[in-house]
């Protein structure tokens, strides 16, 4: 749907461009050409109605003039700038929840264009620990968020439950690093719908985030597989819980570690298929109904305004 909004957006600003330049520099002049031969050929002054009609544009052209500027700000702002986005589930709780909108970055790894998607001018690149919005692998028309836990030549473990990571040794380093866990530090239970969950404060590699942990829930962590002409196939030379970052791709887990379907199932996601970087909640509502309330469940009951704000 976000594709589709991306093109209809792009041919909208097109066409309403394409009539605004017409009028600045043809239509308009014509008018006034018109109202000049009008003025000559009339003895007196021309009354007030007589002038509108002659120098007012078309519906089209003026629906066309009016709605340019703000169409292609609209463009620019979500193309290049930040784009909102509402989250649909929990699979990033506690640090993000169902019903919270937020503001993606879209210029911080480079500016794509919105259509072919392909960028012409690179800034930067993720970094572990961003929360990253991007297509779904396995179907591009979707949108998910996710963190990332695994830059390109990263080997990433998971194992009883914990993340250990092995960066990739550069060649400025007179030792490659070994394998180091990211720590985890008790900070509650949680509650997650009928279920309490353990909730963690997790520091991966300098950077801390919120996770969730169900500790009722067994590993059910697949080999890795990716789609490569539409067939699942198994990375190579890896046991079934490591993972080793291809270049130009990206490791990626839900905050929610148990109640997340993300890169330990479905595999990488690659550098082209990144949308930006989720930096800013801008709203969230809250929907707790009853069974018995009349309103529709989509109707809000609230807004959470301790939850607006940046997002770590």
């Amino acid at each position: 749907m976000a594709a589709y909004f991306s093109i209809i957006l792009v041919v909208v600003t097109l066409v309403s461009g394409v009539i605004w330049l017409a009028d600045k520099f043809y239509l308009a002049p014509q008018r006034q050409l018109k109202l000049a031969n009008a003025q000559a050929q009339c003895e007196g002054e021309l009354d007030a109605d007589t002038i509108q009609t002659i120098t007012e544009p078309s519906t089209l052209v003026d629906a066309g003039v009016q709605i340019f500027p703000v169409i292609a700000f609209v463009l620019v702002l979500r193309s290049f700038l930040y784009e909102p986005f509402q989250i649909p589930s929990g699979s990033m709780m506690p640090t993000l929840l169902d019903g919270d909108f937020i503001l993606v970055n879209k210029y911080n790894y480079g500016l794509r264009d919105p259509v072919a998607r392909k960028k012409f001018i690179e800034i930067g690149e993720p970094e572990r620990g961003d929360i990253v919005v991007f297509k779904y692998p396995i179907d591009q028309r979707i949108d998910y968020i996710k963190r990332v836990i695994g830059v390109p030549g990263d080997t990433v473990v998971y194992q009883n439950k914990s993340v250990y990571i092995k960066p990739k040794c550069q060649d400025s380093d007179t030792q490659c690093p070994d394998f180091e866990k990211v720590l985890t530090e008790w900070q509650g239970e949680f509650v997650d719908g009928p279920a309490k969950v353990a909730h963690y404060k997790s520091s991966m590699l300098g950077r801390e985030h919120d996770i969730l942990i169900d500790h009722a829930k067994s590993d059910n962590v697949q080999a890795f597989c990716y789609l490569a002409d539409n067939n699942l196939c198994y990375q190579s030379g890896t046991q079934r819980n490591e993972f080793v970052v291809p270049e130009g791709q990206y490791f990626v887990m839900g905050d929610n570690r148990d109640n997340s379907t993300d890169s330990r199932f479905w595999g990488f996601v690659k550098e082209e298929n990144l949308v930006g970087e989720a930096v800013f909640i801008w709203m969230s509502f809250d929907f707790e109904r009853s069974a018995d309330d009349w309103l529709p469940t989509w109707v809000p009951t609230g807004i959470r305004f301790e939850r607006l704000g940046g997002l770590t």
